[in-house]
């Protein structure tokens, strides 16, 4: 990275991990042009909603607003709306935008986030049949949610899972089919996807589990899908076929500009400061691949912790300021009536542990599973217990060793269990 302090810089990407970088410049000092380019019409927007609270109603479209109109006029941030980036001249130290224009940077910033994984049986465009990704997509799909609607999610990820959640509770005929024998095995452990598919289940969700497409029925002009059929040769009749089987990074502008991609997962390599292998270029986000020491190797994190995480230090990095320290990866979702959260990720030979009571169609379930290797938590997931999950951040975060039965004991107050937990690992 050039030592010189920069006067212009670019953020190609006006999502989460673009609009926080660019308040983060502001707020970290940073005065020169600043410029947040966008290929949507929209403001800077968040995307948890747009499979939650904007399926349910366009009142809530105003709340996924990352900052009011104003915020970007008062910060003096030329935000782009609706131009695509089209070419990143490294040589020139310039981002050409769709209809000519070119602008110069000292440091660019891809946050260039990622595209919905197409099914080719089922292409964007096809009648019936959504995407969510976009603010656009969201509407879309809320159009066709109605009491009695029949819908088929493709994919049990968590957008599918949020999706079908949602739709369930407009009154919709929702069932899911996954190709995986159970939810989510690669970012839950068994004995949670076993309790979250019954709690889907007892909400009225049909799963469709280690079941793979054959087919689509249409309709009387044969074009339009009325049904979907599984190689099991079940037929699922439905209104609306919601695609979600994963994100694809993008990352054209990177590999056109002849930027380092990661083999492994598609993204752009970054360093720990989020520096691409031209260190005046940085990426962060759904598109960017850092290496992750939890992890022992670089990985893509699609979560809305990790874009406002890497949007301050990329932030940092372009002004030479200290970076942030890294937190411990943190993740969350809302599905059938639960609020779910996860810190760190799974890991092959973890022990799993619960607290608290685990009947899946109970009104408001509350239970922790803990993942730990000798002792040591690794992950950990809540169900409806976000309070107690922040209290046992501490033991992950120093790899503290713990005592499982006191865990697992709901008679034990988790505060002095964490306490003693400390205290017994604190050297002599």
């Amino acid at each position: 990275m050039s030592a010189t302090a920069p006067t212009s810089i670019v953020i190609v990407g006006a999502g989460q991990a673009g609009a926080m970088a660019a308040t983060a410049l502001r707020a970290q000092g940073y005065a020169g042009r600043l410029a947040l380019v966008g290929r949507e019409p929209h403001a800077p927007y968040e995307r948890p909603p747009l499979s939650k609270a904007v399926l349910c109603g366009a009142d809530a479209e105003a709340a996924a607003a990352i900052h009011a109109d104003a915020f970007y006029v008062d910060q003096d941030i030329a935000l782009m709306r609706g131009i695509e980036a089209v070419a990143l001249d490294r040589a020139r130290r310039e981002v050409r935008l769709a209809d000519g224009t070119t602008l110069a940077y000292d440091r660019c910033l891809l946050a260039t986030g990622g595209q919905a994984r197409e099914l080719a049986l089922l292409p964007r465009g096809t009648p019936n049949v959504h995407y969510v990704r976009t603010l656009d997509d969201a509407r879309g799909l809320r159009a066709c949610l109605r009491p009695g609607a029949r819908m088929v999610v493709i994919g049990g990820g968590f957008l599918g899972l949020e999706v079908a959640s949602t739709a369930l509770g407009t009154g919709a005929d929702v069932a899911l089919v996954e190709s995986a024998p159970r939810l989510l095995p690669n970012a839950l452990p068994a004995p949670f996807s076993a309790w979250l598919a019954a709690r889907a289940a007892a909400s009225g969700l049909r799963l469709c589990l280690g079941s793979r497409l054959a087919g689509i029925a249409t309709g009387a002009d044969g074009r339009t899908p009325a049904a979907v059929t599984l190689e099991s040769g079940e037929m699922l009749p439905a209104d609306a076929i919601v695609v979600a089987i994963g994100l694809q990074p993008d990352v054209t502008l990177a590999r056109q500009a002849g930027l380092e991609i990661d083999a492994g997962n598609g993204g752009i390599r970054v360093d720990a400061l989020c520096r691409t292998s031209d260190p005046d270029v940085l990426a962060i986000g759904d598109c960017a691949s850092q290496h992750r020491d939890f992890l022992g190797r670089h990985a893509r994190l699609e979560s809305w912790q990790n874009a406002n995480e890497q949007a301050r230090a990329a932030a940092a990095a372009m002004l030479g300021n200290d970076p942030p320290a890294a937190p411990y990866p943190w993740f969350w979702t809302d599905q059938f009536g639960c609020n779910i959260q996860m810190l760190g990720m799974p890991d092959a030979g973890l022990a799993y542990i619960c607290r608290g009571v685990a009947e899946p169609a109970a009104q408001a379930p509350r239970l922790i599973w803990l993942g730990h290797r000798d002792g040591v938590p690794v992950h950990g997931v809540a169900v409806n217990a976000a309070a107690d999950l922040r209290q046992l951040r501490v033991l992950f975060e120093r790899g503290t060793r713990i005592e499982p039965a006191g865990f697992t004991d709901a008679g034990t107050a988790l505060k002095p269990w964490i306490k003693a937990c400390q205290q017994a690992a604190a050297p002599a």
